[in-house]
C-alpha cells in the first residue's frame, strides 16, 4: 500500500508532468523544486496529510511560509515569492482538473513584497556622446550596438536577427525583423532612415568580415566565429570601452538597456550604473 507521502508525491508528478507539455524546462526546474521544498516540508512537519483534502492554510501552508523565511539567506525574497507563486500554480491546476483542494490556501498578502530596482537612465548628454562614438568607431559590434539602442531590442535578440531582418512592407515603408526572444515571440519594429542607415553599413562590413561566409554565420546580420555566448561577450566589452572612449559620466552595461522601471522616454534608451 503508497503512503500518504507517495500519494501526494505521485499527484505532484503527474500534475507537473502536464504542465511540462506547455513550458520551457528552465521553468520547469522551478515548478519541481517549489514541489520538493513543499513535500519535503510535509513530510517533516506534517507526516499525517495524506491527501490534497487535508492540506490546510492554517498549519501546512503558513508553516512552510515561514519554513522558507527561516532559511534565509538560502530564500531570498524572489526566491520566496517564486515558490508561493509556482504552488500557487500547481494546486489551482490540480483544483481545476478536479482534485480536492481546500480553496484560498494561498493568498495574495501571503507575497512578500519584491524589491524595486530603478536603474538610472543614461543623460541625454552621455546618450548622444555614446552615440556618437558610436558611428565613430565604425565597427560590426559598434554598429550593432548602436542598433540595439536605436530600437529598444535585447542584445540576444540583436544576435540572432537574421540577414534578411531589414523588410520593405509598404511604399517607402520598412520594418526590422525582430525575432523570438525573452516573450517567445517575433515582432516587426518600425524602421526610420537612421535604423535602414545602419543595417546597410553593417551589410557593408559583413561582406567584408572574415567569417560572414562560415557555416554558422551564414543565417545570421551579425557573423560569429564561435559561441553566440561569445559575442555577446564582446558585445558587451564594446560598449564599456565605447562609453569610457566617449567621455560618459557613468559605466554603460548591457544587460539594462531595456528595463527602465516606468521613466523609459525612447526606444533602446541606454542606463547605467555609477
Amino acid at each position: 500500500m503508497s503512503s500518504p507521502a507517495s500519494n501526494l508525491q505521485e499527484v505532484f508528478d503527474r500534475q507537473i508532468q502536464i504542465l511540462s507539455l506547455t513550458r520551457r524546462a528552465s521553468t520547469m526546474n522551478g515548478y519541481r523544486a517549489t514541489a520538493r521544498s513543499f513535500l519535503a516540508y510535509l513530510r517533516a512537519a506534517a507526516p499525517e496529510v495524506g491527501r490534497l483534502a487535508d492540506l490546510r492554510r492554517d498549519p501546512h501552508l503558513l508553516g512552510w511560509f515561514t519554513s522558507l523565511c527561516e532559511h534565509e539567506p538560502a530564500f531570498s525574497t524572489k526566491s520566496r515569492w517564486s515558490h508561493l507563486l509556482l504552488l500557487r500554480r500547481i494546486l489551482d491546476d490540480l483544483a481545476a482538473h478536479g482534485h480536492p483542494v481546500p480553496s484560498n490556501l494561498i493568498l495574495r498578502d501571503d507575497f512578500p513584497p519584491l524589491p524595486v530596482y530603478l536603474p538610472r537612465p543614461l543623460s541625454s548628454q552621455d546618450d548622444q556622446l555614446l552615440q556618437d562614438e558610436l558611428r565613430r568607431t565604425d565597427t560590426l559590434e559598434a554598429l550593432a550596438l548602436l542598433l540595439v539602442r536605436l530600437t529598444g531590442m535585447r542584445i540576444g535578440e540583436g544576435l540572432d536577427l537574421s540577414l534578411d531582418s531589414l523588410r520593405q512592407i509598404g511604399p517607402d515603408v520598412w520594418g526590422l525583423r525582430i525575432p523570438l526572444g525573452k516573450l517567445h515571440t517575433e515582432r516587426m519594429f518600425p524602421a526610420d532612415p537612421a535604423i535602414r542607415q545602419t543595417v546597410e553599413r553593417i551589410l557593408t562590413l559583413r561582406s567584408l568580415h572574415p567569417t560572414a561566409a562560415a557555416a554558422g554565420s551564414a543565417a545570421f546580420l551579425l557573423p560569429r566565429s564561435g559561441a553566440r555566448s561569445t559575442l555577446y561577450t564582446t558585445l558587451s566589452s564594446v560598449l564599456a570601452k565605447t562609453a569610457e572612449r566617449a567621455g560618459c559620466s557613468g559605466k554603460v552595461t548591457a544587460h539594462p538597456l531595456r528595463h527602465y522601471a516606468g521613466f523609459r522616454t525612447t526606444p533602446g534608451e541606454l542606463v547605467f550604473r555609477p
